[in-house]
């Protein structure tokens, strides 16, 4: 009786330790994320920051080639590590080496082919910058496919429920590519100078990856000659359907930003903009959703379907409450928040996506702990339907739209395949995952998703005064009255009674400690 009263107190704890290491880096690459397009867009001509993000788009294709080996290595050790078994967390992190290696190989042939192909892609960008963004691309994307290969040490300290360590090096490498950007810029210097500083900031984070493993954690052993068949095998089973995700997720959200530059390449930049506050509340959901997937797989290994359905209703409603409050001062403000951030020209032609983005990412994401219970609970291939179906609806409604209204047609197929996803989970993918996360779909949507929503309806009852009017000022009373009533709405009615009592303790904790 004593380990099943004291684990997930621990549990708890663990993964509130890990998302507060999340927070922190989240809190620094959230700065650098704010701080340098205000730069570049303020520094660079339109074309030329329209390119920019290009070559960051294209380049970070290789990443998808991860086929979720970094989710799967940190999901085995941690269940490894639950039974202290360090022989089969060894074994699991050299069969992802292998796969990693692969990986990698494929991402160089994958940016040399892209690299050779960005004149056909963006028949509409100018002639004069092809030269500077095939090398950009080059630099940047062989960069990262060598990275894939350190991404397992990462899973490592994943699995190991060590999140503390990947935050540092995070932080590291994202302040170290803001200042040589930064640098690159104020020099006058070329796309491609830009690029390979990137590049030099990409193999340097590896290298730090490598350090922080030989030091922190080398009793988890990691070679090619510790690959095991049968791993391997159960590890590619198990990467198999994320593969599929990944692929989805490309569609989804990879390729939106490289449909705008073929088919509206002045548009680039203003939609790259609109997108960047959408990633931010994606950030906050993985920084959040993150260190759930190490201890739903611990504790999958102790608990029964209910327990891990009551798991998932309580993950869902803390990501949806913080899902809406991330996301409705930019639904609400997102003119000025623009304006004040990169200038009056990219606000006025950023704003109506951003509404519409930002929508969109929150319907999305207000599945992302059942999505990553699923994958924590090796049940992903049962949730399947949902990012297939989204990623055929996104991508061809994307591609239509943007020939005959350009980004924003983009825009608005990201919002029907969200909505298309979020109907196919509750309709078809946890009809399956029963077994696992026993939860009725009508009290998961209720409860976790349709309760905490109603934080948004103060901003739903001055919907007109915000929406169609999105650039006129809003009078400071009308604002103070709209901040007090959602706040209030958050806490009477979107957190339970439950919630309201932790918020108390952990409140009155603080107070007795300063």
């Amino acid at each position: 009786m004593s380990v099943s009263t004291e684990s997930p107190r621990l549990s708890a704890r663990t993964v509130a330790g890990n998302s507060a290491a999340n927070a922190t880096r989240l809190a620094i690459t959230s700065v650098v994320s704010i701080f340098l397009p205000a730069y570049l867009t303020h520094h660079l001509a339109q074309t030329t920051y329209g390119a920019w993000v290009l070559i960051l788009q294209l380049s970070a294709y290789v990443g998808y080639l991860d086929f979720g080996v970094q989710t799967a290595v940190s999901k085995y050790i941690a269940e490894y590590e639950a039974r202290h078994d360090a022989a089969g967390c060894g074994r699991c992190a050299s069969a992802g080496l292998a796969i990693m290696l692969a990986a990698g190989s494929l991402g160089i042939l994958l940016t040399l082919v892209l690299a050779w192909r960005v004149p056909s892609i963006f028949r509409s960008m100018p002639h004069l910058l092809y030269h500077d963004v095939r090398l950009s691309v080059l630099f940047v994307g062989l960069s990262l496919s060598v990275s894939l290969l350190t991404s397992v040490l990462v899973a490592i300290f994943l699995g190991l429920q060590r999140y503390r360590v990947p935050m540092v090096v995070t932080i590291i490498s994202r302040l170290l590519f803001m200042a040589v950007i930064c640098i690159a810029v104020a020099l006058h210097s070329r796309l491609a100078v830009m690029a390979a500083a990137a590049a030099c900031v990409n193999l340097f984070t590896a290298l730090l990856q490598v350090v922080a493993w030989r030091k922190l954690a080398s009793h988890i052993s990691l070679s090619l000659q510790f690959v095991d068949l049968k791993m391997l095998k159960q590890m590619l089973k198990y990467c198999g359907v994320l593969a599929v995700w990944s692929v989805c997720m490309l569609f989804v959200s990879g390729l939106d930003l490289t449909i705008v530059g073929r088919y509206s390449f002045n548009e680039a930049a203003y939609y790259s903009i609109a997108n960047a506050p959408t990633s931010f509340i994606l950030m906050i959901s993985s920084a959040l959703m993150g260190p759930l997937l190490p201890a739903a797989s611990a504790l999958s290994v102790q608990r029964n379907p209910a327990q891990m359905g009551s798991v998932l209703l309580r993950s869902t409603r803390y990501a949806v409450i913080v899902l809406w409050v991330t996301g409705l001062p930019f639904l609400i403000a997102g003119y000025f928040i623009l304006r004040t951030w990169v200038g009056p020209v990219y606000a006025l032609h950023s704003f109506h996506l951003l509404r519409i983005l930002v929508l969109a990412n929150i319907i999305r994401s207000s599945c992302s702990p059942y999505a990553t219970m699923v994958v924590a609970t090796s049940r992903q291939k049962f949730a399947t339907a949902s990012p297939v179906i989204e990623a055929i609806v996104n991508l061809v409604s994307s591609v239509w739209l943007a020939q005959h209204i350009g980004a924003l047609g983009v825009a608005l197929g990201t919002l029907l395949g969200a909505l298309v996803g979020v109907a196919m989970h509750f309709g078809v993918s946890m009809r399956y995952t029963q077994s696992t996360l026993a939860i009725s779909r009508l009290e998961l949507f209720l409860k976790g998703m349709l309760r905490p929503a109603a934080i948004a309806i103060p901003s739903i009852l001055l919907s007109c005064l915000w929406w169609l009017a999105a650039t006129s000022p809003v009078r400071v009373v009308i604002a103070c009255g709209w901040v007090v009533s959602t706040l209030l709405v958050a806490w009477f009615i979107s957190l339970t009674r439950v919630d309201r009592d932790l918020v108390a303790r952990v409140i009155s904790s603080k107070m007795n400690l300063s």
